[in-house]
């Protein structure tokens, strides 16, 4: 008889050289100065750390955020706009995904993203 505790093939927790960044989002709260980061890395059997930094469009960093040994494959995370009186513009959220060293990191992913002017409502 064999049991399957994993309904799902792609979650079965892989080596450490199979980890990779799947999936990162970012989110903008209502209030525009803060910004849900969205991140699913593949399922791992030795917890990964992350690195998430924020730039502006001028490549300044706005928020950087580490995760050392994440027990989650699946994670959010809440990063605050600081110091700016307004937040609207364009921005690039950056992953890396690595296990003793960043230099290099085994993943990378970037995305970019705007935060609109505010509306009178």
């Amino acid at each position: 008889m064999e049991i399957n505790i994993f309904d799902d093939p792609n979650k079965v927790p892989k080596p450490k050289d199979e980890i990779k960044i799947e999936d990162l989002a970012a989110v903008v709260y209502p209030d525009r100065f803060r910004v849900r980061a969205d991140i699913t890395v593949t399922a791992f059997q030795e917890r990964p750390n992350l690195l998430l930094i924020m730039r502006d469009a001028a490549g300044n960093i706005v928020n950087e955020l580490n995760i050392i040994a994440t027990m989650h494959s699946e994670m959010d995370f809440t990063m605050h706009m600081r110091g700016m009186d307004n937040p609207a513009g364009d921005y690039t959220l950056e992953a890396e995904l690595f296990y003793e060293t960043r230099n290099p990191p085994q993943d990378t992913m970037q995305i970019e993203f705007s935060i609109p002017e505010a509306t009178d409502a």
